[in-house]
């Protein structure tokens, strides 16, 4: 006999959170190769190349993360989520992000590396990336770890 994963979760409901939870997967998965450039980053000062790699990994793990927490809201019953902002705003409003300022700069400086390059642009979030974002990165892992049941690791 098997027994459903979630009994208390009709079909629909149970493909929405297997969702989030595979999503959060792939964000964990990014978020150890951005934790990977941070600790390189606290051992020396990191070229041009692996300064736009750390803006590269911060841009994807972003993505991963906002998507975790649309699809997560969306599992909860929350509706009309649309693109990031919006998904950050709903996070912070229901206890999902601690720092809802820090998630907003996020959104301004992943719009800024996408569009624009430019060297002092790129250092300035590559400071903000490895100093303020990250640990950011890291504090979603830990709440969404807990919320997946999952063991508490330090990505």
């Amino acid at each position: 006999m098997t027994v459903p994963l979630y009994p208390q979760h009709d079909k629909e409901t149970e493909v929405k959170d297997i969702r989030w939870k595979q999503r959060f997967d792939n964000y964990t998965n990014a978020l150890q190769t951005l934790s990977r450039a941070v600790e390189l980053s606290r051992q020396r000062d990191l070229s041009e190349l692996e300064q736009q790699g750390v803006i590269h990994g911060f841009e994807f793990t972003h993505e991963l993360a906002w998507n975790v927490l649309k699809d997560y809201l969306e599992e909860q019953g929350v509706v009309g989520i649309v693109g990031s902002r919006n998904a950050t705003r709903e996070a912070f409003k229901n206890g999902l992000l601690d720092d809802g300022e820090t998630w907003m700069d996020m959104i301004k400086a992943r719009n800024l590396t996408s569009h624009t390059y430019d060297p002092h642009i790129a250092e300035d979030a590559a400071k903000d990336i490895l100093t303020r974002f990250h640990p950011a990165f890291v504090a979603m892992a830990q709440r969404f770890g807990a919320l997946a049941g999952q063991p508490e690791t330090n990505p």
